[in-house]
């Protein structure tokens, strides 16, 4: 009976790390570009947006399409970005853990 609480107070440790871990990514920042630098997202590693910065020259009213296109494509920049350093955080969480093969921590 003793290994299963050692499993039970592990499992309760794990819990409390990946609470701590998932805190911590909305503190991380991230900034998805488009355009060449013309369109900027900043967001959390949790996938919060923080800013968007657009460059005056991209507000005229013929270039409205184009800055629609551009600020799309800086979300799914920041995006990206947010969810690789969300998994590169929570791999580095989840190394110290004894994990059966095959088994992933819900993320």
């Amino acid at each position: 009976m003793n290994n299963l609480d050692e499993i039970m107070a592990m499992a309760q440790n794990v819990q409390a790390e990946l609470t701590k871990a998932q805190e911590n990514l909305d503190t991380i920042e991230v900034e998805g570009q488009s355009g060449g630098g013309l369109v900027k997202v900043r967001a959390s590693a949790k996938g919060r947006i923080i800013a968007i910065d657009i460059d005056p020259s991209l507000l005229q009213p013929s270039e409205k399409q184009m800055l629609e296109d551009l600020v799309v494509a800086a979300f799914n920049d920041a995006r990206a970005k947010a969810d690789a350093k969300s998994g590169e955080e929570m791999s580095k969480m989840s190394a110290g853990i004894p994990l059966p093969p095959g088994f992933k921590l819900p993320f």
